[in-house]
């Protein structure tokens, strides 16, 4: 038999609980790592002239589109997905330039194969999708998250949902703002 005093008790006993902490705490990170997030915004302010099939951004709508660029600033964005009107990829245009990034167009009418598209090819990533005022809560339901707000009018422009997506199932949907607000 061997006498252990108690100050090597003690470490044995720190040494047991921390690699008892390590191991469950390695699965937590493991599956943030998972977790996908995608940024949901509907196109910035266009003109509005009637006659006009696919109108351009007016000077408000461009300037919202450098504050999405600005308030994506800090999230590590890998891929971005646009429908294919000028004013969406106005939209999208500035934070395209500044992270390099070819913008990916997708069929608005499709929610549900956008939302496939994204859990798969994006697993653990972060994206940015622009859409339009009657596709922007669908894609999030589609996205298996509650709509975050009962429904956006012609008006909302300001909205920015940030939807995340968990590896075993399921989402989430918060509310954020950008830019201005609405005009």
């Amino acid at each position: 038999m061997f006498h252990v005093d108690s100050g090597c008790r003690a470490l044995v006993l720190a040494v047991l609980m921390l690699s008892g902490c390590a191991s469950v705490q390695a699965p937590r990170i493991e599956t943030a790592e998972r977790t996908t997030t995608v940024f949901v915004v509907r196109h910035a302010e266009k003109d509005t002239t009637p006659e006009l099939k696919d109108p351009p951004l007016t000077e408000a709508g461009q300037q919202r589109a450098e504050a999405l660029r600005d308030k994506m600033s800090e999230q590590p964005v890998v891929a971005l997905y646009t429908t294919d009107t000028l004013r969406n990829r106005s939209t999208l245009a500035p934070l395209a330039a500044a992270r390099g990034l070819a913008p990916e167009v997708y069929n608005p009418r499709e929610p549900a194969v956008l939302a496939a598209r994204l859990r798969e090819r994006h697993l653990g990533q972060t994206v940015v999708v622009v859409g339009h005022s009657n596709t922007v809560l669908p894609l999030i339901e589609a996205l298996g998250a509650a709509r975050p707000v009962p429904e956006l009018s012609d008006a909302d422009y300001d909205y920015l949902f940030e939807v995340t997506l968990r590896p075993e199932g399921g989402a989430t949907a918060r509310v954020h703002r950008y830019g201005a607000g609405p005009r």
